[in-house]
């Protein structure tokens, strides 16, 4: 099942949504109101289940445009070095725990909206796509056995990144954070679907040309060994997401290294999860 937060077209009120065949059904036409990606994780099984009852509620999906569906998300936590292909491209070691930061909500943007790079904060924007785990329940100390049972699913992220900022900033808050820098979705895909988080293919273009071709498999830490790391020191809950950091073939590596500039179109997509695709804009 997917999760999505939509918008109608010829409507101004955005709604979060479930797949229903090749729709989508909305929280309101099941009676059910989700202002928050908390609240609609809360809520999903409900509506879910009145899909069949209310067949002729659904949405067609050209009907609909896709949003950000970590709408008022709650910690939004990022792995950094944390893919082996990455470790090598950037001559980086091996960490011996993961590499733990923040992105604000404020950063986080929808799946075809621009990523806005102001020039007069940073001349070296970067992209990172990234596999995102979204937690469905609350979990404090968990194993890493039981981890993934706290998951509610998977979406696709871009940790976009100010590299001159990060570099000269003794912490990355200021260089992961800025507005637009967290381009999600294009929905939230529910762990069911996904087999093995560790097993798939992750790859992103800019202006159409492949940057990142490579596979969840290289990450140094998993998915589930990230999700027991962190909730041994805070409470992850329901909505709260992780990134799980970006594989080789970003644009700082290059050589010589490629920035992204206003007039780009940089997309990131995971195998079975979807794709999202962002222009880049001056302000």
């Amino acid at each position: 099942m997917r999760l999505a937060r939509v918008q109608l077209i010829g409507s101004s009120l955005p709604d979060f949504a479930v797949s229903a065949g090749d729709g989508w059904l909305t929280f309101r036409s099941a009676g059910v109101e989700a202002p928050t990606v908390r609240e609609a994780i809360d809520a999903c099984g409900e509506v879910a289940s009145a899909r069949d009852r209310l067949a002729d509620q659904r949405v067609a999906a050209d009907q609909v445009r896709l949003l950000s569906p970590l709408y008022r998300s709650g910690k939004v936590l990022a792995i950094g070095l944390n893919y082996a292909d990455h470790i090598r491209e950037t001559g980086s070691r091996t960490p011996t725990a993961p590499v733990v930061f923040a992105k604000y909500p404020s950063s986080i943007t929808g799946p075809f909206d621009p990523i806005v790079i102001d020039h007069a904060s940073t001349e070296q924007g970067d992209y990172e796509a990234e596999l995102a785990a979204v937690i469905g329940s609350a979990c404090r100390k968990v194993d890493p056995e039981q981890a993934l049972s706290h998951v509610f699913g998977y979406t696709v992220a871009n940790d976009v990144s100010a590299r001159d900022l990060q570099h000269s900033d003794a912490q990355f808050s200021r260089s992961k954070g800025m507005d637009t820098f967290c381009p999600c979705g294009p929905w939230i895909t529910t762990r069911e679907e996904v087999a093995d988080p560790q097993g798939l293919a992750v790859t992103s273009w800019v202006n159409g040309e492949v940057r990142q071709d490579s596979s969840t498999a290289e990450m140094i830490f998993g998915v589930a060994a990230l999700i027991s790391y962190l909730s041994q020191t805070m409470t992850l809950e329901p909505g709260d997401t992780i990134l799980t950091g970006t594989p080789h073939g970003v644009g700082f590596a290059m050589t010589p290294p490629q920035f992204l500039r206003p007039g780009d179109r940089v997309a990131c997509e995971i195998a079975g999860l979807g794709r999202i695709d962002n222009p880049v804009q001056a302000p």
